[in-house]
């Protein structure tokens, strides 16, 4: 895309991948000579319509595109199912939060919950962006997520459980985000944005843990 910095005494500089042009209108004959123009790119940019037109169905997925499309299709199904099963998880230890300080863990745990399905949402949604299948087959949730299903009875061991679940997601959507680089900026934001939050799940579960008494096991 050409977009238009602003003016420099007394002409117009356009910025087409990283190269400086002056605009004809505002360039002396001696400026314009062994420059080009941006109508010397109305080639480039009828070609890219065409191509458009032609690859509708591609989405936003064109030519540009520099990743494996297979194989980042893949990754976010993995992540999708990390996020359900995390949903999953959370849930379970809402519900089943007992004892003397169960009350603040539980709400935590709730927000978590929600949290995590909005992660779900958005990476489901990425993978259709990118003309693929969101897979909840709950056959293989837990094959395919990078992160534990638990069932832990007890307070301490719940809080315990989702911390080391987060501290992997962090882990691993930093290795994916690092992975993706320029090859697919949009999905490597949409896991940049994810890693924040987990980050934030992991700081408040780790607070958590240092709030309640550690000489406890069970209430």
């Amino acid at each position: 895309m050409v977009s238009v910095a602003g003016p420099i005494a007394g002409h117009t500089d356009w910025r087409a991948d990283g190269h400086t042009f002056r605009s004809e209108a505002l360039s002396t004959p001696g400026e314009l000579k062994g420059r080009k123009t941006v109508a010397d790119f109305l080639t480039d940019i009828t070609t890219l319509r065409e191509r458009a037109r032609r690859e509708m169905e591609k989405g936003p997925v064109t030519e540009a595109y520099g990743a494996d499309l297979e194989r980042v299709l893949q990754v976010l199904n993995e992540a999708l199912a990390t996020e359900i099963v995390c949903t999953l998880r959370y849930k379970r230890h809402y519900y089943t939060a007992s004892g003397l300080y169960s009350e603040p863990v539980a709400a935590e745990f709730l927000e978590h919950a929600a949290q995590e399905q909005e992660h779900a949402d958005k990476v489901a949604q990425r993978i259709v962006q990118l003309g693929g299948r969101p897979d909840f087959n709950p056959e293989t949730l837990t094959q395919r997520a990078h992160a534990d299903y638990d069932a832990s009875d007890d307070l301490v061991d719940m809080i315990k459980e989702d911390l080391v679940a987060e501290r992997v997601a962090i882990a691993s959507y930093t290795e994916i985000a690092k992975w993706l680089g320029d090859g697919d900026p949009t999905t490597r934001r949409v896991f940049e944005d994810l890693l924040a939050q987990e980050e934030e799940h992991a700081d408040d579960l780790r607070g958590l843990l240092e709030r309640i008494p550690q000489d406890r096991k069970t209430d």
